[in-house]
């Protein structure tokens, strides 16, 4: 449990509220000490703090919209509604326009605190028009963690799409009919290890953080040997009749030398990732990497908790890349998850030996007698604890009896 409470401090959470809600205090803060010190006029420097601040971005906006209309307005918007896609995109959306029209409004209506005219629209214009070109050259720009969150938030991410590719053009198809796989592997394999638990009826996905990886596992471990492969599963697939697909079962030694075998592999998006930081022109470095490797994981594990299909039948290991001077760390790491799932799972068949009351029988043996009244419990082995069975009445049903006075009133 150690291990998965480690792994589990590894994967970045959701981003929250917390910005949000730390910018309110700010504004309320703020606008509290104004009342505090200027009571007079709060509306007034409140609405021109608004305005200021909107009237930018929408100026912005009037740059955006003349690189959209004359260089890309065909091939981007493929010449659709000017007002319902193009103004949206470029940042007149209700959420900019609505605070400037309101602030104008409260600003005409109380008048500018500001005691000189010509100072008041000086500061508008200023402010207003030195905003787009600090917004272009990314001055004002979001920062990286607002880029990060816009993407996890709408699943713009490298890793969000090979995470659905991974689950719909693979664990999808093969998932389903891994267990009648191990079966019939099993039934042709009379030397194969008969201790083939939950855990190792489960495809175990490899995922390390360094997203390096092998093709052989026994190249990394060498107490990781292959034993065969299961049968194969042929699916057409985009115009490919009988597309195989397949699954390795590998024998994992543990410290006594004995084996466990399992069906083991490699999340293959791993190899893209780390293609990809081999390549300049990607702009994607070791920590961009080691992000996406987390991102892909969370996001893999929350498809696969949602799918039917895949339920049970999987489980996703994260490998930390902190264990190199350990040879012998991957078949640790993977019989560790073995065990835990073998742990994890409860017997709900009677142990072997006990014995068990037919749910049908009808003769006195079957139902349990009371003790005697000599204290003598030497002719009733029957256990003090035994698994819940099943009673069914073989009597006929018989009809509500009606209410009887027993009052003497």
């Amino acid at each position: 449990m150690r291990n998965l409470r480690d792994q589990e401090a590894l994967i970045p959470q959701p981003r929250g509220n917390l910005p949000k809600v730390c910018a309110a205090a700010l504004a309320a803060i703020t606008t509290g000490s104004i009342v505090v010190l200027s009571p007079e006029r709060m509306f007034g420097w409140v609405a021109m703090a608004a305005l200021i601040l909107t009237l930018g971005p929408l100026l912005h906006g009037l740059c955006l919209l003349a690189e959209e209309m004359l260089h890309h307005y065909n091939t981007r918007y493929r010449g659709r509604a000017f007002l319902s896609h193009m103004l949206p995109a470029c940042g007149f959306g209700c959420k900019t326009l609505l605070p400037a029209g309101l602030a104008g409004l409260v600003l005409y209506l109380v008048g500018h605190p500001l005691p000189d005219n010509n100072q008041f629209c000086k500061l508008l214009i200023l402010v207003s028009v030195l905003y787009p070109p600090l917004k272009s050259l990314g001055i004002l720009g979001p920062s990286e963690v607002e880029v990060s969150d816009i993407c996890e938030g709408r699943k713009m991410n490298v890793a969000h799409g090979l995470a659905w590719s991974f689950y719909l053009g693979y664990l999808r198809l093969v998932l389903p009919y891994l267990e009648n796989s191990i079966s019939v592997f099993r039934a042709t394999h009379q030397h194969s290890s008969s201790c083939w638990g939950r855990g190792s009826r489960k495809l175990l996905i490899l995922i390390p953080l360094n997203a390096n990886i092998s093709h052989k596992l026994e190249d990394e471990d060498d107490n990781i040997r292959f034993y065969d492969n299961l049968p194969n599963n042929e699916i057409d697939r985009a115009g490919v009749r009988g597309r195989v697909y397949k699954h390795s079962v590998y024998r994992v030694l543990d410290e006594n030398g004995k084996g466990h075998e399992c069906v083991v592999e490699y999340a293959t998006p791993m190899l893209t990732l780390y293609s990809m930081s081999q390549e300049s022109s990607a702009g994607f470095g070791e920590p961009e990497r080691r992000q996406q490797v987390l991102l892909f994981y969370r996001t893999l594990q929350d498809i696969l908790e949602h799918s039917l299909d895949c339920r049970n039948r999987y489980k996703l290991i994260l490998l930390d890349d902190e264990h190199h001077d350990d040879p012998h760390f991957l078949s640790k790491t993977i019989l560790r998850h073995i065990e835990q799932q073998e742990k994890e799972e409860f017997c709900v068949t009677p142990p072997p030996g006990q014995e068990m009351v037919h749910p049908l029988s009808n003769s006195s043996s079957a139902l349990p007698s009371a003790p005697p009244l000599d204290g003598n419990w030497h002719h009733h082995p029957e256990p003090m604890s035994r698994e819940p069975t099943l009673m069914f009445s073989l009597e006929k049903p018989q009809p509500l009896r009606g209410p009887v006075e027993n009052s003497d009133y």
